[in-house]
């Protein structure tokens, strides 16, 4: 996983596969192992399946991870929010998970360009 939660994943036919949690969608980035280590290395692939360009400005900006922990987004990118350091906050992994699955799975289905109201029980 990177540090955003994103998981890739061995399936299988041996394909590696990213999963981007932050808009539910999962991709095809290699055919296998050996596939992705070759690949990671090519042009932008790291710094975009890693997001290593926003990992070092939220490390600059002093918002550093604790074991256990992912960079979460304060409104997810599903909902508009940016891939900026201002929107991204240090979360549980779990939390992290189950806040995206439950957004994922209540959103699937609509066309985009939706209009949704976020309601937060407190």
């Amino acid at each position: 996983m990177n540090r955003f939660g994103d998981v890739f994943v061995v399936l299988d036919d041996e394909s590696v596969h990213m999963l981007d949690t932050s808009i539910g969608v999962l991709t095809r980035v290699a055919d296998n192992r050996a596939d992705f280590a070759d690949k990671i290395d090519l042009g932008p692939n790291a710094n975009s399946w890693l997001m290593i360009p926003l990992v070092d400005r939220c490390v600059t900006a002093g918002v550093v991870l604790q074991a256990g922990q992912c960079y979460g987004y304060r409104i997810p990118p599903l909902f508009g929010g940016e891939y900026t350091v201002e929107n991204v906050e240090p979360t549980d992994r779990s939390v992290h998970y189950a806040l995206m699955a439950d957004i994922c799975c209540q959103t699937e289905k609509l066309p985009d360009g939706t209009k949704v109201k976020i309601m937060t029980k407190r």
